[in-house]
């Protein structure tokens, strides 16, 4: 168990009611950008634009531009969910041949147990760069259902870049995790590290004035404001990506920025307790969360609140889904690795929502910084397994397997949006959140405290706030161990979620998270660094 807190300490986060828009993010700053689009007028979806593009600027190391994801959006006026899908590609010119084995029995050192790769390619440097989706996601988006002009919701993160990033603790934190893999790359150095090594590193006094500058990436989302997508998938952006990318020597080509197109899917609804929730169909733990939520139907019988019963139920269908996953489709990330990944959520006053979920992969992803567009880029690349033969062989021109797991839920008069950040311990959390929602008719902000088990792997961790009996009675069946929530590392997923029912809306993100926080549309200023 971690003692890194006092027993006696408490954390909360408080949940408001509003008649105005949420958008509940990882990060502060990419909450207030979505709720001033809010406040401008825009639509759920224009803040999920903002809220995105900001995302990539205040924690860069996390999502962005070079990244991947899914969307849920409902649309109020139409009762219908619908799925925007942004996953990575592995490049069309991708050879297998070029990341040989390590051999030897060794284990990739990054998020999956892979056999590792000589000098880790597939997960680090140019060579685990794929195809960006993130772009092409959000424009399709906002086509569709955009208030706003494109350059209009692409503004605030364009002034949250030319501000810079600021060096505050979890800055310097973050970047000390990767230091010595961020050297490795010429320009990544640069911009994280001082002389090539060394985490830059500020006074936690005066943090806001301290910053990393993102001039050039500041730069790119201006050109990318005023261009559109297009400048990205095939112009000046996209050939600049190419040509920093082959440089380092990486595989991604301008054909597989030309041919890239984000997926309109239809979601899989999932009747669940005379409700319905709406997930991602393929190629992410949607599915999943649907197998589970049918199994636990029929498992458990509400009543109250959550039990020793319940948690049984929870730790036994997780166990079983992730035995088939891990056999069927090749999924193996490393329920040890840390949340590297964003979710948002987003409800505006009329009751669309967005869920979101988009990342880079690892933390720092491939830790290259392309110099032509300021950004990080991703390591999408390491979703594949580098051993031929297998349910999830790396090769050319794949898509990526993610666990990401953005939902809808609509149940006894109550709607609600949510996801989670944390590979696979995001489909545990997702599942015991909506659980919490429906089953038991919990409040958004006694669902988001309520201790969770996490049950991702052999092992079933359980959070001590759960009440002895409920410890006890996982004890009695699975291998167990305790793990408090802390800030950092998580032990946990890391969620965030909006609510909507008679009264208004509200939002919640992970109380452990430093930077995590709800904003609302009646108090929402243009965002400034």
């Amino acid at each position: 168990m971690s003692d890194n807190f006092s027993s006696s300490q408490t954390i909360r986060k408080t949940v408001l009611r509003t008649h105005g828009g949420v958008v509940a993010s990882q990060h502060r700053k990419a909450a207030e950008a979505g709720a001033a689009v809010l406040a401008a007028g825009g639509d759920a979806v224009d803040a999920a634009v903002a809220t995105s593009f900001a995302a990539g600027v205040a924690e860069p190391w996390m999502s962005g531009p070079m990244g991947g994801g899914a969307m849920v959006i409902y649309r109020a006026d139409e009762d219908r969910a619908r799925v925007v899908h942004f996953g990575m590609r592995s490049p069309a010119a991708l050879d297998p041949a070029a990341y040989p084995l390590a051999g030897g029995g060794q284990v990739s050192a990054d998020l999956f147990p892979w056999p590792a790769v000589v000098d880790d390619m597939n997960c680090r440097g140019a060579k685990a760069v794929a195809v960006p989706g993130v772009v092409a996601g959000m424009s399709e988006a906002h086509a569709a259902y955009g208030r706003l002009s494109w350059g209009e919701v692409l503004q605030p993160a364009v002034t949250l870049a030319e501000a810079g990033l600021a060096l505050d603790w979890y800055t310097t934190l973050m970047i000390t995790g990767s230091a010595r893999w961020l050297s490795r790359d010429p320009d990544a150095a640069r911009m994280f590290l001082d002389e090539g090594q060394w985490p830059k590193a500020g006074n936690w006094a005066t943090a806001e004035n301290n910053r990393i500058a993102l001039t050039q990436q500041a730069l790119t989302l201006a050109q990318l404001a005023e261009e559109g997508a297009g400048a990205f998938y095939g112009g000046d952006i996209g050939a600049t990506l190419v040509n920093d990318v082959q440089r380092k020597g990486g595989f991604l080509a301008l054909r597989d920025l030309l041919d890239y197109r984000a997926q309109w899917l239809e979601p899989q609804r999932v009747a669940y307790r005379g409700g319905v929730i709406h997930v991602t169909p393929e190629m992410t733990a949607g599915p999943s969360l649907a197998r589970c939520l049918g199994r636990l139907e029929t498992l458990i019988e509400p009543h109250g609140h959550p039990d020793a019963d319940t948690y049984l139920a929870y730790a036994k269908v997780l166990r079983d889904e992730y035995e088939w996953r891990l056999g069927n489709m090749g999924d193996n990330e490393d329920p040890r690795a840390p949340a590297c990944t964003t979710h948002f959520s987003v409800v505006d006053r009329h009751g669309n929502m967005c869920a979101v979920t988009q990342t880079l992969l690892s933390a720092f992803g491939s830790h290259v910084v392309s110099p032509g567009t300021g950004m990080l880029l991703n390591n999408g690349i390491m979703w594949f397994d580098p051993e031929p033969g297998k349910p999830n062989s790396l090769g050319p021109g794949k898509r990526c397997l993610m666990n990401i797991c953005p939902v809808v839920g609509q149940h006894n008069g109550r709607a609600f949006a949510l996801g989670a950040s944390g590979g696979r311990k995001i489909l545990p959390a997702v599942m015991q959140l909506v659980s919490f929602l429906v089953d038991y008719g919990l409040s958004l902000e006694d669902a988001f405290h309520h201790a969770r088990i996490d049950a991702s792997t052999e092992t079933i961790m359980i959070d001590p706030a759960l009440p002895p009996a409920v410890q006890a009675a996982i004890a009695e069946r699975f291998p167990h161990a305790l793990a408090k929530r802390t800030c950092y590392p998580y032990a946990f997923a890391c969620p965030a979620g909006v609510l909507r029912d008679g009264e208004g809306n509200q939002g919640c993100t992970e109380i452990m998270s430093p930077w995590g926080d709800t904003a609302f549309e009646e108090h929402a200023t243009w965002p400034s660094a």
